[in-house]
């Protein structure tokens, strides 16, 4: 990590002639490319790292072929001689999805997913005038070859992880069908891959910024548009969904300068909702079920609710039986119910007290008197105290968090204590118990144990709704949340 930090530094001092005034290292979000903002006398910029050359390359051609055409993408400032690293625009770190869960299903927030369909279809059209689709990541379009890759993936990561019997070669030969009936669109223009809330940055309240669309390619605009109506997360009501298609497929319309077949554009629009779903499911399965990463985890019972919806309201166009007998599978109550999380109520009593503590002053006592819970011992993880700057700091001070969440074995360790922590609190609410005590020590109590607590207490909130009794007691800190 300090050797891409040091990368970075350097390239802002080629594009500004002197060192950024600050940097902050960015969240890590799915993929393996770090993040930086640099600050310095005109604002700040986007650092990003990159170890795959061909990736970065098609990113930064699609950003200098979409801001000669004044579409909504940033500039690129100045990229390395190995390709590895670039500067571009920074278009803040708000995002619709921040703002659509601060702010909720207003008017205002409406009005801002609409202008970002209208961006899109500008994006889509203009952006597919004279691109070189050779350029692209994987495929040039998003034909046959690539709505079996997004099949499969669902097929693989999802379904068979649920041990659900069903016949194989039936299966791959309506996927053969849908992909054929799919790729014969009349219409295929610019296709973002990924258009979500979470990749559409808001700035000043109101100028949309669009990223990370390094995956696209020559495609069906419906698929974009699916993605972003159908967003697990964002999980938009039904009435904004029908309305929002209908905007879009004015600006669509506006664009391209030709009436659309509504009907046909609906119905095949419903095809890529079902390959998109689909699609996010295989996502939350291989990062949660495979990788173990909770928050993907807990995403998946939104993504089965979105797909039981569609397949009960809407229609593809053609007749798939073992795909219907799959679906019905994966939307089925058993399955739906085993990946939503049991959660407190205001008649749950449970309350989890959880502790970070110094292995020099002892294990902190249970005076709940439940007599069970959990010690974690975080020594193994490497100690931020040993490296002097850190040393006055904690693990709420957030250098010491990049430090544990970037260059040690920390969020391997989380994991596996919320999968064995998970187990419990579920029967405990339950069984209906009181009280459940959670420590963790290290050497001083100041910089692992305190990061590690504040983690399972963050991850109980938002999985559970627990109340939690947070306890500090080096830094004699004590809190209560929920």
């Amino acid at each position: 990590m300090q050797l891409a930090i040091d990368s970075i530094r350097e390239l802002y001092r080629l594009w500004q002639g002197k060192e950024p005034g600050g940097l902050d290292v960015l969240p890590q979000s799915g993929s393996e490319r770090r993040y930086f903002r640099l600050y310095g006398d005109h604002g700040s910029v986007i650092g990003t790292y990159g170890s795959n050359i061909k990736e970065n390359e098609t990113f930064i051609y699609f950003s200098e072929q979409f801001r000669k055409k004044a579409l909504a993408a940033p500039e690129i400032l100045i990229v390395s001689q190995d390709k590895k690293f670039y500067l571009q625009q920074d278009f803040g770190d708000i995002s619709l999805l921040n703002i659509l869960e601060a702010k909720g299903y207003t008017p205002e927030v409406y009005a801002l997913f609409k202008k970002s369909l209208e961006a899109l279809a500008r994006l889509q059209v203009k952006g597919d005038e004279a691109m070189d689709y050779t350029r692209c990541l994987t495929n040039t379009e998003f034909g046959k070859q690539a709505i079996m890759a997004d099949l499969l993936y669902f097929k693989y990561y999802f379904l068979d992880a649920l041990r659900k019997p069903y016949d194989k070669q039936k299966l791959i030969d309506d996927f053969e069908a849908l992909s054929n009936y799919l790729t014969h669109t009349e219409y295929k223009f610019f296709m973002f891959r990924d258009f979500q809330s979470r990749n559409i940055m808001i700035k000043d309240d109101e100028s949309v910024g669009f990223i990370d669309y390094q995956g696209g390619m020559k495609g069906a605009p419906q698929y974009d548009v699916a993605s972003m109506l159908w967003q697990a997360r964002a999980n938009l009501p039904d009435e904004w969904k029908n309305s929002l298609l209908h905007d879009y497929m004015n600006s669509f319309e506006q664009m391209t300068g030709h009436p659309v077949d509504r009907n046909i554009f609906s119905t095949q629009y419903n095809g890529y909702v079902l390959i998109r779903l689909l699609q996010v499911l295989g996502a939350y399965g291989f990062r949660g079920l495979f990788e173990r990463k909770a928050h993907f985890l807990t995403s998946i019972p939104l993504a089965l609710k979105n797909l039981r919806w569609f397949i009960e309201n809407q229609q593809i166009g053609i007749s798939v039986p073992e795909f219907r007998k799959v679906l019905d599978i994966c939307i089925d109550d058993e399955i739906i119910n085993h990946f939503t999380p049991v959660q407190a109520t205001p008649e749950t009593p449970l309350l989890v007290r959880i502790n970070s503590f110094s292995y020099k002053k002892g294990i902190p006592e249970d005076n709940a008197g439940n007599g069970g819970g959990f010690v974690f011992d975080c020594r193994a993880i490497l100690n931020p105290g040993r490296i002097e700057v850190y040393k006055t700091q904690t693990g709420r001070d957030k250098p010491v968090k990049d430090y544990l969440e970037q260059q040690t074995r920390m969020p391997e360790f989380l994991n596996s204590v919320f999968d064995i922590v998970d187990i419990t609190i579920e029967d405990y609410i339950n069984r209906k118990f009181e009280n459940l005590v959670i420590s963790f020590g290290c050497t001083g109590g100041q910089h692992r144990s305190v990061y590690a607590a504040d983690a399972l207490a963050r991850h109980l909130r938002n999985k559970f709704k627990v109340p939690i009794l947070l306890h500090h007691r080096e830094q004699a800190i004590t809190e209560q949340k929920g």
